[in-house]
Formats: C-alpha cells, sequence, structure tokens
C-alpha cells in the first residue's frame, strides 16, 4: 500500500461531475477573465468567511503584496512576521518594498509568539514598523486575541495571512475576520485549492476593496484609464468556477481532516513522536498534520521506505535560505523556528484518506519506534 502526502487527484475524482459541467459552462460561454464566475466566487467566499467583501487575485503572493500595498504599507516601512512559513510570505512582503522584521513562534502551535512581537514593537528602534502579518499556520490561527490587543496598543494594523486556514476559527471567529485585511492562497495543494495558481483577499472596508480592486488591473477605474499604478493579478473565470464547486465542499472537507487527524493522535498517543497541539479557542482545519520529533530524518526515510509519503514543511527557516541569510535583520531570537524546523514532519493529509491508510499510516510510525528503541 502507497500511501501519498497529498493526492491532487482525488480531490478531482471527489467532485468530478460538478467540476466537469462547471468547466463545460466556462468554456461554452467563452468569458475567461474577471467575468460571473470570479464575482460569483469573491461572493461566497466572503459569505462563508463572514466579511463584506473578497477580491479574487491571480496567486496568494500577490494577495498579500496588493494588501499591503493598499493598506499603504510600502517601501521603508516594517511588517513583522515569521520565519517559519511558505517564502511567499516574506517575497510579498519585499514585492511590495516593505521590510520583513522576523520573529519566532509558539513551540506549541508553531504560530507567532505574541511574545516576541511585542518583544520587538517596544523596541526604540521599531518605529518603522507599521504592521502585523500573522500566519494561520498548518491549518490553526495564530492567538487573535493578543495580537489584536499588542496591534491596538502600539498603533500597528494586522494583515491576516490565512493560505493555509481556509475555514479556521478562533474563538468561534473565522480566521480572515480579525484584521484590516487578510489574503488567502488558494494554491492546489491548499484546503481550498484551485487547478492552478489563484488568491483572495477578505476586508470589511469598503474603501480598502475599492483599493484593492485598482490594484489588482493596472489601476483601472475605467478600462485602459490607470488611476493609481497597478498589477496584472486576475483570477480568472476557470479557476473561479472549480473554487466555487470545492467552497461548496470546504465545510464538510474540513470535518474530515479533523476526523482524520483525531484518529491519528489517537493512535500515536502512546507514542514519543510530538501530535499537533490544538490551541485553546482554536478550530483546527488540519491543512496539514505535523507530528514532532528530534529523529525526523530517520522517521522520515523509514516511512518511505514502507510506502508512506511525508513532506517537511519548512525544512529551512526563510532567515537561513542564501537568498536571505544575512540580509533580512533580526530583532530577537529565532531558536525555536530554528529547532522546529529540524524536527516537524507532516504526515498523509487530505480529505480522501481512508480509515485502513490512516492506520497503516500510525502503524509504520509505531513500528519505526519499536525499531528505534531495539537499536535495530
Amino acid at each position: 500500500m502507497n500511501i501519498v502526502q497529498n493526492d491532487l487527484g482525488a480531490a478531482y475524482r471527489a467532485h468530478k461531475k460538478e467540476i466537469d459541467d462547471a468547466l463545460q459552462s466556462v468554456l461554452e460561454k467563452g468569458w475567461y477573465i474577471l467575468g460571473e464566475n470570479v464575482r460569483g466566487f469573491e461572493t461566497e467566499f466572503a459569505s462563508f468567511i463572514g466579511t463584506k467583501h473578497a477580491i479574487g487575485v491571480a496567486s496568494g503572493t500577490d494577495a498579500i503584496e496588493i494588501a499591503l500595498r493598499a493598506c499603504g504599507i510600502g517601501q521603508g516601512d516594517g511588517v513583522i512576521t515569521v520565519s517559519h512559513t511558505a517564502v511567499a510570505t516574506v517575497a510579498a512582503i519585499e514585492l511590495a518594498g516593505a521590510i520583513p522584521v522576523l520573529v519566532d513562534i509558539d513551540p506549541r502551535s508553531y504560530t507567532i509568539d505574541p511574545n516576541c512581537i511585542e518583544e520587538v514593537l517596544k523596541k526604540d528602534n521599531a518605529r518603522f514598523i507599521k504592521a502585523i502579518l500573522p500566519v494561520h499556520l498548518y491549518g490553526q490561527a495564530a492567538n487573535m486575541d493578543s495580537i489584536m490587543d499588542i496591534a491596538r496598543k502600539y498603533d500597528v494594523m494586522v494583515i491576516e495571512d490565512g493560505s493555509q486556514s481556509h475555514g479556521a476559527e478562533f474563538d468561534g471567529k473565522m480566521c480572515g475576520t480579525f484584521g484590516r485585511c487578510a489574503c488567502f492562497s488558494l494554491y492546489p495543494t491548499k484546503n481550498l485549492g484551485a487547478f492552478g495558481d489563484g488568491g483572495i483577499i477578505t476586508t470589511d472596508d469598503g474603501a480598502l476593496a475599492e483599493r484593492i480592486l485598482l490594484l489588482r488591473q493596472y489601476g483601472w477605474q475605467e478600462r485602459y484609464v490607470s488611476t493609481i499604478a497597478g498589477l496584472n493579478s486576475r483570477l480568472d473565470e476557470i479557476q473561479a468556477a472549480i473554487l466555487r464547486v470545492k467552497l461548496r465542499h470546504l465545510a464538510e472537507e474540513n470535518a474530515t481532516r479533523q476526523k482524520i487527524a483525531s484518529q491519528y493522535s489517537k493512535l500515536l498517543s502512546h507514542s514519543s513522536v510530538v501530535v499537533p497541539n490544538i490551541s485553546r479557542k482554536c478550530g483546527h482545519v488540519f491543512h496539514q498534520y505535523v507530528i514532532r520529533t528530534p529523529q525526523r530524518d530517520s522517521l522520515k526515510a523509514y516511512l518511505s521506505q514502507n510506502g508512506v509519503g511525508t513532506l517537511i514543511h519548512y525544512p529551512v527557516p526563510i532567515h537561513k535560505q542564501p537568498a536571505y541569510e544575512g540580509r533580512l535583520k533580526e530583532f530577537c531570537s529565532l531558536h525555536v523556528t530554528e529547532a522546529t524546523s529540524q524536527q516537524v514532519l507532516s504526515l498523509p493529509m487530505y480529505p480522501q484518506l481512508t480509515e485502513m491508510q490512516v492506520q497503516k499510516v500510525a502503524e509504520s510510525v509505531v513500528q519505526w519506534e519499536h525499531n528505534m528503541n531495539k537499536g535495530t
């Protein structure tokens, strides 16, 4: 039994007829950019998240860049975020002309540590910092109570990165509804994934939504006339049609992910590997099921040999990568981030996993530990 870490084909097969019908409809109508499906998806996603507005763009990276620019964050402005995330988070900050300010993560949730945020903001040389960009990582919300309190205290704005947490909640409130705006990737591997690139920005601020709309298409208020300098970052009709189908099933599939995670945690309860900690107040939607062990590389190799696919999210912290090392200013220690990157491992996680497959994965982890203890 070979079990892949994520089966994107299964995501298509699960809703094949609906997706095929949606694609056929787009192709027959012959309108492929910013049409009725984009508008429909924007309305439906805003309703799902609980915001007044949602604006589709070409990718999650673009979503962050455009959101920052729309909020007036640019050249020389500091944006606090984490190094334990997809590089897109930091790349987008720099694309907006801003300066990433990396802080450490909580060792239990792997999301941004509010204590580290405040440690940086209270420094005299931190006055250039204008925003906090928390990443709701692996399907779990960051500690938004503390983050919003700190943001108000130091008069900085919050822009959420919800790219791994479509449908996740904090204290009964959806990720994507806390900050001035929020950004989501719709990359194929996400809980809500297109069949190509895509992104979306949510906000309750009507004026900000209008500015985001301008920025995503050359700054056009009327066609061919740029009111402001903008980008070409449009969500296409084919992707929007697919996303509308998949959005209808998102809550159910998130619930399935939660059941799979619960099964994993139960089966691994007597193992020495650290299973995901669900933070108080959080509704975790398990974009990834991430375990932790100091012998991570040994476990990964054993699982591979036994037909179980895994991934490491993320093997090299951004501040240690060649493009960024020595260039990003560090305002605080990143020891937890660095230790975490050496120990985390993502087990197979997607809604179409069977109970038998989950059991096989967990049994393989337990058998690896048994072999380790025997010295074999």
